[in-house]
């Protein structure tokens, strides 16, 4: 008892120094250094994690044994989580919960580690208000995930009927939205980063009409936070290594600080490690990413919020049921 105590006061004090600009210490080690296998998506959610791997990878100074793998698929992860071979995994949040859900409490939530990453996007049409979005067609990703229960909560909440009052075309990845202007110069895009800084990098004329997470706060009334990314960890784990567990929060505490101070180190990292193709679009995109670090009853509240919203649009998108309160690591 004494020991997890000394762990959790360890991860507060990580914040406490970040929140001065002081260097945070390395994380307190278990007993013995536990092997960890952590499964990272590419895209946002993995940002946090690219400097937790390049340590690991370098032999430097950690609480355990981490070996990260990187996958661009949902697919993958679900699989590694659900056969035991990733022990932690960042994911989207209402693919955590769907975990939760699809291996009856096999997997807990341990931290948010991404707010909004979405942007509404124009190529020369002036939009001063969400309402301005009736009647034109908008591009976006994820049917039936995050980004399409995202806009129709925002669209709902500005008096539109996302059904009727627009056209919602999606695509099957984010990447395809870089060649719709080609296509069809008057649409509107919704792209998450990185894809949003290459767009507006690559169209002269483009801009930033709305900032996603900006039009959810405003619908919310605070009720609710934009949660996108998280950690995960699979139940038998922590049960088996709860130390471990508590140590490896604070390493990743350190990898997502690190994230947001050192930016040129990430960017490069995140080129290198296949999270953003290249690094000075990683540059400009990181701070668009919404890197956060938010653990237990603030975890709980926020996220609760958030993957309430997403089952009322649909009960579908988080596994058919809200988690219950076990799902909450620490809160």
């Amino acid at each position: 008892m004494k020991k997890i105590v000394s762990l959790l006061l360890a991860l507060a004090m990580v914040f406490a120094l970040a929140a001065c600009g002081q260097k945070t210490e390395p994380a307190p080690a278990p007993a013995e250094p536990v092997d960890m296998n952590v499964y990272v998506l590419a895209g946002p959610t993995g940002i946090g994690a690219v400097n937790l791997r390049a340590k690991a990878e370098a032999g430097e100074a950690l609480a355990n044994n981490y070996t990260v793998t990187m996958t661009g698929a949902n697919d993958e992860v679900v699989a590694a989580v659900s056969n035991g071979d990733a022990d932690i995994a960042c994911v989207a949040t209402n693919l955590a919960a769907t975990l939760y859900n699809k291996t009856q409490g096999g997997v807990k939530v341990l931290a948010v580690n991404t707010l909004g990453v979405l942007s509404m996007l124009t190529n020369g049409t002036e939009l001063t208000a969400v309402a301005d979005l009736k009647g034109k067609t908008i591009y976006s990703p994820g049917q039936g995930a995050n980004p399409e229960y995202i806009l129709r909560y925002v669209l709902q909440g500005n008096g539109l009927d996302p059904d009727k009052d627009v056209t919602i075309q999606f695509v099957g990845e984010g990447s395809e939205l870089l060649s719709v202007w080609q296509s069809d110069p008057e649409a509107v895009i919704m792209a998450p980063q990185p894809v949003a800084t290459a767009l507006l990098m690559q169209n002269e004329g483009s801009a930033k009409a709305f900032d996603m997470t900006e039009e959810w706060n405003k619908v919310s009334g605070g009720d609710s936070t934009l949660m996108m990314g998280c950690v995960i960890v699979r139940t038998a784990f922590l049960e088996e290594h709860p130390e471990a567990v508590d140590s490896f929060l604070v390493d990743y505490a350190m990898s997502i600080e690190a994230a947001q101070t050192d930016l040129e180190g990430t960017a490069a990292l995140c080129e290198q490690y296949g999270i953003i193709p290249k690094a000075p679009l990683a540059m400009k995109a990181i701070p668009q990413c919404g890197l956060t670090y938010v653990a237990g009853a603030d975890m709980k509240a926020q996220l609760g919020g958030y993957l309430q919203v997403m089952f009322d649009a649909n009960p579908k998108s988080v596994g058919g049921a809200l988690p219950a309160d076990d799902f909450y690591y620490g809160a």
